[in-house]
């Protein structure tokens, strides 16, 4: 998804929420002006991440404790979500919108990430009808599928993936189930650790896209994770980093995800934190 105006904007001054260092941001600055065509949010962030490794000789902000907490809090309500998804008229839809609200943890896209508001979402659970078309042809698609791909995004978030992977096996239990992460640590993002944490690895294999950019961006990924991306059959993309880096590139991927910032509310014409999914074709 190619970078517009407002995204540079905000790039930019979310930078200097951390320091007023004026060689940082002048560099910080230079980034942003000599992007190219196909440099995506996810991977300038990544540059910044490194210069300012160089400027200040400390990595950024580490988000562990942060990503504990959430994860805990998702497996404290794991019992009671995988109930309501059972009970549910649609368990696979409860678990893909449950799943989609557990996106709302997210570090870099937000300020302040309350859980309380984060509870509340639940409360407004809803499968909207303008997703029901891309919906409906995921299960066709999942129903003569070999593979399955699910890019994973957040913390805690993957605890209800887990639960969303527990239905898609009762459905399609012919499927083979990956869960491609991060290759280490970015902003709150998952790791192969934060997976096995939350027990995923006992419903999916684990593939690690080899660095850590808080995104997929194709070119730097692992050969397995080229590999998962080039040969599955079906691939489910969570979060709106994933989007940022992964959309427009030709590839077949079903997108989850909420509207987190004003370029995606403008895009979809949605409130923040309504919930999106959407299949892009090749």
């Amino acid at each position: 998804m190619q970078l517009d105006w407002r995204c540079a904007k905000c790039l930019y001054e979310r930078q200097q929420e951390h320091t007023d260092n004026e060689d940082y941001l002048a560099e910080i600055g230079a980034i942003i002006d000599s992007r190219r065509e196909h440099d995506t949010s996810p991977y300038l962030t990544w540059r910044f991440h490194q210069a300012y490794e160089r400027h200040f000789g400390i990595s950024p902000k580490s988000y562990k404790e942060e990503k504990k907490q959430f994860n805990d809090l998702v497996l404290s309500l794991e019992d009671k979500l995988r109930k309501q998804i059972i009970e549910s008229e649609d368990p696979l839809a409860a678990a893909m919108v449950y799943g989609r609200i557990g996106n709302y943890i997210d570090f870099g896209a937000a300020n302040c990430v309350s859980e309380e508001e984060f509870l509340s979402l639940f409360g407004k659970a809803e499968f909207n009808e303008r997703d029901r078309e891309a919906f409906e042809s995921f299960k066709r698609q999942c129903a003569k599928a070999r593979t399955f791909l699910l890019i994973a995004d957040n913390c805690g978030e993957i605890v209800i993936d887990k639960l969303f992977l527990e239905q898609l096996r009762k459905l399609y239990p012919h499927l083979e189930i990956s869960v491609m992460v991060r290759g280490a640590e970015a902003v709150n993002d998952v790791t192969a650790e934060d997976a096995a944490y939350v027990g995923i690895d006992k419903y999916a294999k684990i593939i690690s896209n080899g660095n850590e950019i808080a995104g997929t961006v194709y070119e730097m990924c692992s050969d397995e994770a080229k590999d998962a991306l080039d040969n599955t059959d079906v691939i489910l993309a969570k979060g709106q980093g994933n989007y940022e880096s992964m959309a427009a590139q030709g590839r077949h991927i079903f997108y989850s995800f909420l509207c987190k910032c004003d370029l995606f509310t403008s895009r979809y014409n949605v409130p923040l934190y309504t919930g999106i999914f959407t299949e892009e074709w090749e």
